[in-house]
């Protein structure tokens, strides 16, 4: 008997929580269905999405790295938000047999800043870090809240054409990530009224990747530090941001809150989470 599915694709994949989080709400809802992960490289991303297009059973994949801006040209087209962002991180075929690209990325990551977006600021600033498709969300995300951003990756020029893409007209700026990697002793102004967010959007800081050389002495004071790395779930960052006083956010928060829009697509039904995703955070954190 046949059964409904989606999967989580990447290369590595091994390492992902998406099918702990869909086929824990799959359980909860008792649907009949599943969700998996599967091992795709770039030379076979294309066969995958060919081999899926035609599978009845298929209800889409979420995508993770590196394939989130490659997998576009398999598609048969984009949603506005993904189209405006460059990246996609969930695909679902629709009745006629197209295949759809979107990104949840950005309103997965927004979705923990809620309180914080309610307010009323002078400024807002966020100081990202990474220039991949999921850096590209995050900043389209934040530059619709009225941040200006400070984009910083190993090619600056790469940050600064992502600026220019996603918000021509911001006041945004680009620079070399290994600006802060090294103390600075820059007198912050006032942040009265002023919120600041710095957000780690890269895989530095992954288990397997490399370390990522960042210095405390950047972050404003009252700053809210944000790490979507989620292996290890407790970075080195966040650890160094919690000892020097500041509100942190691990990267649970983006990766629930996108899978959660991307479940609904798939399933057609909005996932359980009237517990603030309390036991979901316990079997992931195990």
């Amino acid at each position: 008997m046949s059964m409904a599915y989606a999967e989580v694709i990447g290369d590595p994949i091994a390492q992902s929580k998406s099918p702990a989080i869909h086929g824990y709400w799959i359980d909860r809802l008792g649907l009949d269905a599943q969700y998996r992960a599967c091992h795709v490289t770039a030379a076979g991303l294309e066969a995958y999405i060919a081999s899926r297009r035609d599978d009845p059973d298929w209800r889409g994949c979420n995508i993770t790295m590196p394939h989130k801006q490659a997998v576009i040209p398999f598609l048969d087209r984009l949603e506005i938000g993904a189209e405006l962002i460059g990246a996609v991180n969930t695909v679902t075929r629709r009745h006629n047999g197209a295949l759809i690209g979107t990104s949840t990325d950005g309103a997965g990551f927004l979705e923990p800043l809620k309180a914080h977006l309610a307010q009323k600021h002078l400024f807002r600033m966020a100081r990202v870090l990474g220039t991949g498709g999921a850096a590209r969300a995050i900043v389209a995300a934040l530059a619709e809240q009225g941040f200006t951003i400070v984009l910083a990756g190993r090619n600056p020029a790469k940050a600064q054409a992502i600026l220019d893409e996603i918000d021509p007209e911001g006041q945004h700026h680009a620079v070399d990530i290994a600006h802060f990697a090294t103390f600075t002793d820059f007198a912050f102004d006032d942040r009265q009224g002023c919120f600041d967010l710095l957000v780690n959007a890269s895989p530095l800081g992954m288990a397997g990747q490399a370390e990522l050389a960042f210095d405390m002495s950047h972050v404003p004071p009252g700053c809210v530090v944000y790490d979507i790395v989620t292996h290890p779930l407790d970075t080195p960052l966040l650890k160094s941001a919690r000892a020097a006083g500041f509100e942190t956010l691990d990267g649970l928060n983006m990766l629930i809150g996108q899978a959660a829009a991307a479940f609904k697509k798939f399933f057609g039904v909005a996932p359980p989470r009237e517990d603030g995703d309390a036991a979901l955070r316990k079997i992931l954190a195990q």
